[in-house]
């Protein structure tokens, strides 16, 4: 673990609430474009200087109010694939405030590639004033993608492409909430992180019985170039199957494959600095990973003080995700926000990914509008400048049933005061395993918590007993910090005759 300091830059959250759902068959046979031909012109890109996008943007549109954006809205009826009555749709964003660079959309239909052009005429304007100069020569800053997944009738939005690579997208059920990237490169080092862009997509015209929809992308920055494929299908949960091809202009210090950024602003371990009538405020409240070796990973997040870099070394893993485990209302009783409806988001390889880290940034933030947490995996063995380099993934935006342990899996981490005639210097810690191996248990089971902790901590007391409300069990420990200017990390698990019944909980207590 190392703490370290950078400079954090991210798009804006919240600025639609949108999304999109990606397929998992491969795309259909008879289009005249597919993977081959963007991995083509990847290579091709990586062979020449990299040239910065130009903005085409006037100061009208630059100068926007948050507000003033929001209120250019995509008129439905101009949607794509609208008139044919399609099962899929595509609506786009317009140029304004950060998008200041457009994106090239094109339509694959069989043989035919066709470009989908820019025009004004297809946006409401609201209140905003804006000339007609103005506005020519601008293009779409993005798209998302429409499809019924809560009720025949309405076509939701379900995934959304916008601002450099981010894309997010929902199931059944769900509000958007955490959002997926193409690409991390040196996320969290001094020297500064580079977004790359997406610079191109191209979109399969699905069929009138299609369930799926399939999206190639090309990627661009100073360092990187990269081919994608998306097949997208959306459910409960929506599946998002993602093929890439990476194309390295010079080496890279770290690249993180399929990363994931979220928010946590206090919850259940973190009480709010400030008074707020919210017990918990967080687009996501664990990682979880899941290790070639089977075995479950859960670490509960944090709003640090100061950056904090923390990872878990991996061979081959099954899976990973920014997870939203607690989904009862009372725990956020937000009626706008709806915290308990953000999706969980769950990567699982494709092949062998071989040895590297499921790395976890956490970046400290004063308030929910800005994602602090980001998560993705790091290879050991990164590619190198010449050489293609090809890895896929699955994606799910999902909510209930999420990837959990079979054994069990902490349900809650609490952190809070000593009772009285306990050591003030010492921190008390409370955590509940929920779980079929936990609840067949007899009452008077002995069940063990199994504890380690780094040499800057010490563990005081350990308890382990049945909660009888949840038909769980709740593990107490009391542990001491030797320095308050560095970490403790701690790791435990419930055990029972030799016999492992929980997943790991891997916690750690942040620099005072």
């Amino acid at each position: 673990m190392s703490c370290i300091s950078f400079r954090w830059t991210a798009a804006r959250r919240y600025l639609f609430p949108l999304g999109l759902a990606l397929s998992l068959v491969p795309a259909s046979q008879g289009f005249a474009f597919g993977f081959t031909d963007v991995a083509a012109k990847a290579k091709q890109l990586a062979s020449t200087a990299y040239k910065k996008p130009a903005s085409n943007m006037p100061g009208a549109l630059s100068d926007l109010t948050y507000d003033e954006y929001r209120a250019i809205r995509f008129k439905p009826g101009e949607s794509t694939w609208r008139s044919a009555k399609l099962p899929f749709e595509l609506a786009y964003f317009h140029q304004g405030r950060m998008f200041d660079t457009p994106v090239k959309i094109s339509e694959i239909n069989g043989k035919k590639i066709q470009e989908i052009k820019f025009d004004p005429k297809s946006f409401d304007y609201g209140a905003n004033k804006l000339s007609p100069k103005e506005l020519n020569g601008l293009g779409f800053a993005g798209f998302r993608m429409h499809y019924p997944i809560n009720t025949p009738a309405y076509k939701d939005e379900v995934m959304v492409f916008l601002g450099a690579s981010y894309f997010r997208g929902v199931g059944k059920g769900q509000l958007y909430g955490l959002s997926a990237r193409g690409l991390a490169i040196d996320t969290a080092l001094n020297s500064g992180e580079e977004f790359p862009r997406f610079v191109e997509f191209w979109i399969e015209r699905p069929l009138p019985s299609a369930k799926e929809l399939t999206i190639y992308a090309l990627l661009d920055s100073p360092r990187v170039t990269g081919a994608y494929r998306f097949i997208v299908k959306p459910d409960a949960p929506t599946a998002v199957d993602v093929k890439a091809q990476l194309h390295l202009r010079e080496n890279v210090a770290k690249l993180g494959l399929a990363p994931l950024t979220s928010m946590y602003y206090f919850g259940e371990n973190q009480r709010s600095a400030s008074e707020d009538y919210r017990p918990e405020v967080h687009d996501s409240d664990g990682i979880s990973v899941q290790a070639g070796t089977g075995e479950w990973i859960w670490r509960p997040l944090v709003n640090p003080k100061r950056l904090m870099v923390t990872s878990h070394a991996a061979t081959n893993p099954l899976g990973f995700g920014l997870m939203q485990r607690d989904r009862r209302f009372t725990s956020y009783e937000d009626l706008e926000a709806r915290y308990e409806l953000r999706p969980s988001a769950w990567v699982e390889p494709k092949g062998k990914w071989g040895s590297g880290r499921v790395e976890l940034i956490q970046i400290p933030t004063p308030n929910e509008f800005n994602d602090n947490i980001v998560a993705f995996w790091v290879p050991d063995a990164p590619p190198r400048p010449g050489v293609p380099f090809d890895y896929e993934y699955r994606l799910f935006w999902q909510k209930d049933p999420d990837q959990r342990p079979p054994l069990s899996w902490v349900a809650q981490t609490r952190r809070g005061h000593e009772p009285a005639g306990k050591p003030e210097d010492s921190i008390a810690l409370l955590v509940d395993f929920e779980g079929p191996a936990l609840s067949r248990l007899a009452a008077d089971t002995k069940v063990d918590a199994v504890v380690t902790v780094d040499a800057n901590g010490k563990v005081l007391e350990t308890n382990a007993y049945r909660n009888a409300v949840t038909g769980g069990w709740r593990m107490t420990l009391r542990v001491r910090r030797e320095e308050d200017k560095k970490p403790v990390e701690l790791r435990a698990y419930l055990r029972s005759n030799n016999l492992t019944l929980s997943e790991t909980w891997s916690y750690i207590i942040p620099p005072e």
